[in-house]
């Protein structure tokens, strides 16, 4: 008897505990969206050139790789979080501005395109309660697949290529979203800002082949 209410308690204490998580997650998503939003527009309003938009994605990428993982587990990891997305929103003004130029349509559909998309997939997830993580061995391969197939279409300059290619992301960071929600959920991600970090990045990624998608097919 008493074993059994000690696994109840263990039940609920993990229950609150991922619940916890998932909405520390959400909340800070949300405010790291809306400064890397604020970013892009003091980068988009300055007229940042191509040059400081790609020093700036590369600082965040640096201290997403070698900073936040050191700071994620202190008080310290959320002003390295805001620092990273706001360095990348910065690091899209340049791109807006270019697209703001030729059709300022496409970059209100991107932007509600990956609204959508991921605000449906996340919501799925979350509600079915299904476990993705079988989906990890495959997203790591379509990751580095499409990777190569980038690096290979600087030099090749194919435009179907570069269509499927950014097809191909908006596939794979869908999957990405999925399966990062079902960690979270699952107990595999205890951590609320690298689960922030990675839903972050899965949905910039994603506006940003949408937007390129949108772009190329519209003879942009």
């Amino acid at each position: 008897m008493l074993e059994n209410q000690s696994v109840m308690s263990r039940s609920a204490e993990s229950v609150l505990s991922t619940n916890k998580v998932i909405r520390s997650t959400y909340q800070l998503l949300s405010m790291t969206l809306a400064f890397s939003a604020v970013m892009a527009y003091i980068s988009m309003s300055m007229q940042a050139s191509q040059g400081m938009g790609l020093v700036g994605t590369i600082v965040a990428i640096v201290m997403l790789w070698f900073v936040l993982p050191r700071t994620a587990n202190s008080a310290a990891g959320i002003p390295v979080i805001f620092v990273i997305t706001g360095l990348l929103g910065f690091g899209l003004g340049p791109m807006l501005n270019y697209y703001m130029a030729v059709k300022p349509s496409i970059v209100m559909t991107a932007l509600g395109g990956t609204g959508v998309i991921f605000l449906g997939l996340s919501g799925y997830a979350l509600t079915t309660r299904k476990d993705f993580s079988f989906m990890a061995g495959f997203l790591m391969v379509g990751f580095f697949v499409i990777i190569g197939a980038s690096l290979l279409n600087l030099f090749l300059g194919i435009p179907a290529l570069f269509l499927t290619v950014n097809a191909a992301v908006i596939m794979i960071m869908s999957g990405f979203i999925l399966y990062q929600t079902s960690s979270i959920i699952h107990g595999g991600e205890t951590n609320y800002i690298m689960a922030t970090a990675g839903l972050f990045l899965s949905i910039l990624n994603m506006f940003t082949a949408l937007l390129h998608l949108l772009g190329a097919l519209g003879d942009d």
